[in-house]
């Protein structure tokens, strides 16, 4: 599955307002037997969404109506646990671009990366405003600026920076994994190689 380029997404936004959130929450060891990253997104939260019998929890987030778009608004301490890749893959598998909680599990975040999810990291107060400005309004959208690392409340302005690698934010640019940034530097590598020998 090809990794989209990411420059400026605006989206209305799913609020997920648990803490803690670990990636057996995130997908279930037991669908954990593919390898290719395609087919996650129907598992994502299996056992929150689902019961015990395969029927949709209607009190679930991702089963609300009034909620949707391609970010996930998540609690503090999002992707802990183990590093299991395919929680990224499910998520965006599901169709989420941008995850944004106040902390996230360094496993996740960099797994996230190299799969063209952006987590975008805020402060505790900006995402309590977030969360509240979704309650008062499930229509609430977001805009998520990858050039200028800038998040923005659509419904009041406030904005805030977030950080990203300088290597991670061009592969999301260019929508590169690890190997499609090393072959865009072929010509580099040639010329070096050529002036050090």
């Amino acid at each position: 599955m090809p990794i989209e380029k990411f420059k400026i997404l605006e989206s209305e936004c799913v609020p997920l307002q648990a803490e803690n959130v670990d990636t057996d929450q995130i997908i279930p060891a037991r669908f954990l037997k593919a390898t290719t990253r395609e087919g996650f997104g129907d598992n994502l939260f299996r056992d929150w969404s689902f019961d015990k019998n395969g029927n949709r929890k209607n009190d679930f987030i991702l089963n609300n109506p009034r909620f949707s778009g391609k970010i996930l608004v998540a609690g503090r301490n999002f992707g802990s646990g183990s590093s299991r890749e395919h929680a990224a893959w499910a998520i965006y598998d599901y169709g989420f671009r941008v995850v944004i909680s106040s902390f996230f599990a360094d496993i996740f975040k960099n797994n996230a990366l190299n799969n063209g999810l952006l987590p975008v990291q805020v402060s505790d107060e900006f995402l309590t405003t977030i969360f509240l400005q979704i309650s008062e309004n499930p229509k609430t959208k977001i805009r998520v600026d990858l050039q200028t690392q800038e998040i923005t409340l659509l419904s009041n302005g406030q904005k805030e920076n977030f950080l990203i690698s300088h290597y991670k934010k061009e592969c999301l640019l260019n929508g590169y994994d690890d190997i499609d940034y090393l072959v865009n530097l072929k010509d580099e590598i040639t010329e070096f190689e050529k002036k050090h020998h």
